[in-house]
């Protein structure tokens, strides 16, 4: 799968959702949404949004790599995004971190679910031994989406973050595409 690939599905609500490669004109739809969520949410790991400019260098940063950055598309606008950043080192290259976020109004409706099995066809079609990733103790549904997904917890640290003024743990978690290899 490629950079370029797209996917389409039908969403629980009957509306068509588009999975694609995020390109420079989602910029603006990308920071604003982030903006909101970084307002609203608790377990984005961000405090402000990349502006505009600094949003393009990164998808172009990201296409010159040839990691994914997929945008979800739904009645025209971006709505969502997952991507995998491949390990910079050599000795890491066969990983990939994998981020994701799905704006709120557009949360339950299998969005999250099929934009991680497009991301584990991703990963597996360009030879990743291992995806991983981080989410928070309090995230129980994500930790469950993921484990449901295939992915396993490999660490944790304790009192990671303060989320509403509550200690959270940050846990670890990992897909691993060769079960034989773990």
């Amino acid at each position: 799968m490629p950079y370029g690939d797209s996917f389409s599905f039908t969403a629980k609500n009957g509306e068509e959702i588009i999975l694609r490669p995020v390109e420079e004109q989602d910029a603006k739809d990308i920071t604003a949404h982030v903006e909101a969520i970084v307002k609203a949410g608790r377990y984005l790991q961000k405090e402000q949004p990349r502006s505009v400019s600094e949003e393009i260098e990164f998808i172009n940063e990201v296409k010159q790599k040839e990691n994914m950055y997929t945008a979800v598309e739904r009645k025209g606008k971006v709505v969502g995004i997952a991507r995998v950043l491949k390990g910079e080192l050599q000795m890491k290259k066969h990983t990939g971190v994998f981020r994701t976020w799905i704006h709120p109004d557009a949360q339950g409706l299998g969005i999250g679910k099929e934009l991680l099995n497009y991301t584990l066809r991703w990963g597996e079609s360009n030879n990743l031994h291992k995806i991983w990733l981080t989410v928070f103790s309090g995230n129980e549904k994500a930790v469950t989406v993921y484990e449901k997904a295939g992915f396993i917890i490999e660490g944790r640290q304790k009192n990671q973050a303060i989320i509403d003024g509550e200690m959270e743990d940050e846990i670890f978690m990992a897909y691993f595409f060769d079960k034989m290899k773990k």
